[in-house]
């Protein structure tokens, strides 16, 4: 046999590790990328495991396995795990109106002009539902889109950043001031919803929503380094984060990254006051290869249950209004990956219509991504994950998310 044929569950070792040298060639030595970790898991088995450059370039600090990441949005489907965990109690349905939980929204409003002080509004077709706060069709937004006088509000009133004191409650009231921007239902909108699911798993679950995701998913799963801060004594376990572009410094062909947020220095170091269920927490890879490989089995992993398997099924299908892909109902644009033939579920993107995407995959895989450049995904079919982790601000800097798609697929060489 030639060293061309050998395997490792099915996948080809070689082509594996073609996937190792790209990225250490491709983002790593060429200063693109400070570092990344890379993992793919197929068959109950690690079968890469890609650790490359540095956590901390300034300090010249190499990454390690269990280097501490901030996740940014990839929190959102951890937040939606706790939601469904309270559907399936019966303690939440996802048809309920959200003013069942938030009376204040009530009276909320659709977006028909003016600005902050003197917005004109009309009445939404529809109240908005749980529903649509899992899947983004709920009307509400994000302030760094940048498109509306809606999302300009946002910024104003500091809505949903992490940066700032408010509480999950102040988030709430504040949104109380603002109209959507469509009637819920009516469009797909990447925005504050998820954050708003951790405000109400906090009144529904009868603890604070931190508490319940350390208590129901962290402890039984054995995510040790996942929370929205970095204890004292793994400080020096958290990586740098860098940035470029808008959000760092003004890049030219070839400039490194700019330092965007020091560990030494970090608002990481200490628990916030904002907990932001959208966007807050960080983890490590053997942590988040823990809640993918939950999913995976179906809301199981070494005999803790978080979900039954039709949950989760319900979770990974195509959610959005008349069965559409993203590109037919969204209204904002935010990371490199091309969106044809993806549709949205109860808290992740899922494949509906493979080659309208033009990378390899299959129907039914499901996936999401944080700000700094961390994504996964999970393939049911092939019984597959991959996590990518790196510390680069925003995520749309590299089209590193398709290419490892396209180089995790082709490694695939047999059952």
């Amino acid at each position: 046999m030639g060293m061309g044929s050998k395997q490792r569950q099915g996948m080809s070792c070689e082509r594996l590790e073609r996937i190792d040298r790209f990225i250490n060639d491709e983002y790593i030595a060429t200063g693109k990328l400070p570092g990344a970790v890379t993992q793919v898991w197929r068959h109950g088995e690690l079968v890469l495991n890609s650790i490359l450059g540095l956590a901390d370039r300034e300090r010249q600090r190499p990454l390690a396995e269990d280097s501490i990441f901030r996740i940014y949005s990839m929190t959102k489907p951890i937040t939606s795990v706790a939601v469904m965990m309270l559907v399936e109690e019966c303690k939440i349905a996802l048809d309920d109106p959200v003013s069942k939980y938030i009376p204040a929204w009530n009276e909320l409003g659709v977006y028909a002009g003016g600005f902050l002080e003197g917005f004109r509004t009309h009445a939404p077709a529809r109240p908005m539902l749980v529903v649509d706060l899992l899947r983004h069709t709920s009307g509400l937004t994000y302030g760094f889109h940048q498109n509306t006088n809606v999302d300009a509000a946002y910024r104003k009133l500091k809505v949903g950043e992490l940066s700032n004191e408010d509480t999950l409650e102040d988030m709430i009231a504040k949104l109380a001031t603002v109209p959507l921007e469509f009637s819920p239902g009516d469009a797909w909108n990447y925005s504050a919803s998820t954050d708003v699911l951790g405000y109400i798993v906090g009144k529904v679950g009868a603890m604070p929503f931190e508490v319940f995701l350390q208590k129901r998913i962290f402890e039984p799963l054995g995510m040790v380094d996942t929370a929205f801060y970095v204890p004292d004594e793994k400080h020096s376990r958290l990586c740098a984060c860098y940035a470029v572009g808008a959000l760092g410094s003004k890049v030219v062909a070839g400039q490194a990254p700019a330092l965007q947020d020091d560990p030494q220095t970090s608002r990481y170091l200490k628990p916030p006051t904002f907990i932001s269920g959208g966007g807050g927490l960080v983890s490590t890879a053997a942590d988040y290869m823990r809640f993918a490989r939950m999913l995976l089995q179906g809301g199981e992993l070494d005999g803790a249950r978080l979900l039954g398997p039709k949950t989760v099924a319900l979770m990974t299908a195509n959610h959005l209004p008349g069965g559409v892909d993203l590109p037919r109902l969204a209204r904002s644009a935010f990371s490199e990956t091309n969106y044809d033939g993806v549709g949205f579920g109860l808290g992740f993107a899922t494949t509906i219509a493979p080659a309208a995407t033009l990378i390899p995959g299959s129907a039914g895989d499901f996936f999401w991504g944080g700000a700094a450049g961390t994504f996964f995904w999970v393939d049911p079919q092939e019984d597959l994950i991959a996590l990518f982790l790196t510390q680069l601000l925003p995520s749309s800097a590299l089209p590193v998310r398709r290419q490892l798609r396209t180089q995790v697929y082709s490694a695939i060489t047999g059952a």
